[in-house]
């Protein structure tokens, strides 16, 4: 079985319609986010586009988000942040309460810059017990680039920890916008995803909550790349006294997991190398940003798949890790949703779906 662990919505144009709305009043009124009955939503060209992408990279079950590039974060006043969101997490509920065998969904939080985190743990809790969802997206810098958000390592990001370790529920990191850093939007993925790792991983952040479960998107940013300068920092003789984690960088490490979004075989690679199979998740961002093909072998970037089952090196194991295993020890409410079951195979998935849909096999 495939369990991709990054999978974004694509969502009806009614919502983003909707989103116009409450940036026009500044969501000063309480305009409902528009209806969909079960039959509509499972009809809509965005439901199978989202369908075509998990079938054609041969997953089983995607864990969907809001799309980070339209969280609004930085919108102001922080209502706005907060209803849209709300918004977001009824439509994936209802989505995966469609098809819950292959979706399963991971809230985006209420971040609205400036505000303390402890205000989008109510919308975390309704997420994960009320609308069954089985994780959250965390934004590193709801700012987009503004400086004024403190690191991963701050105790104002405590209140969210000591959540995420109540509910038994991981956090996968993810950036949004970047309006007002130097970076490109992908730029700005790479240097938060990187900036996050470090501030974790040299604070007393695992120390002040070892059962917390962090994910970082696209394969840990920078940090696997330049992995000696961060081991020549840990011997150092002065920064070393200052790290509270009494072990070397590349044990630190796998205190995270890192999903499979790199769209290259060698750096794919090099990642499950460092980390070892057992701290690597599958993911595709599919559709997305990677979509594109590349000229060199003809398939989409983001064919993940194909990436993986390329790298000569891995073991039945391993696969067996990256593609269900790991997941499902990252995600323990998956064993919940009655869809989701372990050791389901693709081409059962696919059959039954397709039989439901219509399609041909």
């Amino acid at each position: 079985m495939i369990i991709d662990v990054h999978g974004h919505l694509c969502a009806s144009p009614k919502l983003y319609a909707w989103y116009t709305l409450l940036l026009a009043s500044r969501a000063q009124y309480n305009t409902p986010a528009p209806p969909f009955s079960d039959d509509e939503l499972r009809g809509l060209v965005e439901t199978k586009r989202n369908l075509d992408a998990i079938d054609g990279a041969g997953t089983d079950v995607q864990l969907i988000s809001p799309r980070p590039f339209t969280m609004f974060h930085s919108e102001r006043p922080g209502r706005i942040a907060h209803r849209w969101i709300e918004g977001n997490n009824d439509y994936i509920a209802q989505l995966c309460r469609v098809l819950p065998d292959r979706f399963a969904g991971i809230a985006g939080l209420p971040q609205p810059a400036g505000e303390p985190i402890a205000t989008s743990l109510p919308e975390l809790e309704r997420a994960i017990t009320e609308l069954g969802f089985v994780g959250c997206l965390l934004d590193p810098d709801p700012g987009e680039g503004d400086n004024t958000t403190p690191t991963l390592d701050s105790e104002y990001w405590y209140p969210l920890y000591e959540k995420l370790c109540e509910l038994d529920v991981p956090a996968h990191i993810h950036s949004t916008g970047n309006q007002h850093g130097r970076g490109s939007y992908s730029t700005h993925f790479i240097d938060e995803e990187s900036l996050a790792i470090l501030s974790l991983v040299n604070s007393r952040v695992f120390l002040d909550f070892p059962a917390l479960k962090i994910i970082v998107s696209h394969g840990g940013g920078s940090v696997p790349y330049q992995v000696g300068r961060w081991r020549a920092e840990r011997v150092h003789p002065v920064i070393a006294k200052s790290i509270p984690l009494a072990e070397s960088f590349d044990q630190s490490l796998r205190r995270l997991y890192y999903d499979t979004v790199i769209h290259a075989k060698d750096s794919l690679a090099l990642l499950i190398k460092l980390v070892g199979s057992d701290r690597v998740v599958f993911g595709t961002e599919n559709p997305g940003s990677g979509s594109a093909l590349n000229p060199e072998t003809g398939r989409a970037y983001d064919d993940i798949k194909a990436l993986v089952e390329s790298i000569e090196t891995l073991t039945a194991d391993d696969r067996a890790n990256i593609y269900e295993r790991n997941a499902r020890r990252l995600f323990p409410r998956l064993a919940a949703k009655g869809g989701v079951k372990a050791g389901v195979s693709a081409t059962e998935y696919l059959g039954a779906d397709k039989a439901r849909r219509g399609i041909g096999l």
